[in-house]
């Protein structure tokens, strides 16, 4: 154990998050580091705010001491005009989870690509990436979408309902990664019937947002499927996919690793991935949805 810090303090702003569990994976982490780490919700929907009033919310977490927030739907690319700095593979995405509070300074990160990469390559190490088909071209579709290039997907196909987002997203990949195929996919069932891989990168699946991102019968054997959605663990995307006899990789894995990096950012400690892993198991096991706000 090392020595007891000074309080630090970070949080998570986003809609309807009251049962993340991102506040239970850093302060375990921290207490285990003997870190006194407190690690708070901002909650957009318990306060009746939106995406505009970002800028007062990370003002209001400067003002407290706050060392960093991380930054979930609706806000990874709200938050972008709001920072004073940004990493490089965060400008690339055009989409933030991390920010970093110190000096005065907001600096952006995205530990969500790398914690995608690692969920799938953990969970699906032999997965097909010649053509993958993503739905949603939104923060979180921005960081799966650059994952699974940077792990070597030959050809991508972005698909979202509202066309101009997929084009958008399509266009920026396509300009970072020259080699690859990335196109819009305006006809689902056309893509996906030729297709040896799906990433599902909306928030359909989760509690507030019941349901499935496209029809199961479009789902076919020589098919992974891999979700960014992991509360509740098991979609019922990833239900109907396994019974289709897809391979699957479920949003855990990107859920703690993207929550490792964001701790080492935070922190400037070296996080126990393994101790993560298994807390988080122990956690959604147990249907524990998070620990009370205190370290």
């Amino acid at each position: 154990m090392t020595q007891k810090r000074d309080i630090l303090r970070a949080g998570l702003i986003g809609f309807g998050i009251q049962r993340s569990l991102t506040p239970a994976m850093h302060m375990r982490e921290g207490e285990a580091q003997g870190v006194d780490y407190r690690y708070e919700l901002i909650d957009l929907n318990e306060r009746k705010l939106g995406p505009d009033d970002l800028d007062a919310l990370v003002a209001e977490a400067e003002e407290r001491g706050f060392c960093g927030l991380n930054i979930t739907y609706p806000c990874k690319q709200k938050i972008l005009p709001l920072l004073t700095d940004i990493s490089e593979d965060a400008r690339k995405l055009g989409a933030v989870n991390t920010v970093i509070l110190r000096d005065g300074k907001r600096i952006g990160h995205n530990t969500d690509w790398w914690g995608f990469a690692q969920g799938l390559s953990r969970q699906l190490p032999d997965a097909d990436l010649s053509s993958v088909v993503q739905i949603g071209a939104g923060g979180a579709g921005a960081a799966t979408a650059y994952a699974v290039l940077e792990m070597g997907a030959r050809s991508l196909a972005v698909f979202d309902i509202d066309p101009e987002k997929a084009l958008e997203l399509a266009s920026l990949m396509a300009r970072h990664f020259p080699e690859a195929s990335v196109t819009v996919a305006s006809d689902l069932q056309a893509v996906i019937g030729h297709a040896t891989g799906l990433v599902h990168a909306t928030p359909i699946g989760m509690d507030k947002h019941p349901g499935m991102p496209l029809p199961a019968e479009l789902l076919h054997p020589g098919l992974w499927v891999a979700e960014v959605v992991y509360f509740p663990l098991e979609t019922a995307l990833l239900q109907a996919a396994r019974q289709r006899g897809c391979r699957v990789a479920n949003g855990g894995g990107m859920a703690v690793f993207q929550a490792v990096g964001a701790f080492s950012l935070f922190t400037g400690l070296e996080p126990d991935v393994g101790r993560m892993l298994r807390h988080f198991e122990a956690l959604t096991e147990a249907g524990v949805t998070r620990q009370p706000q205190t370290a």
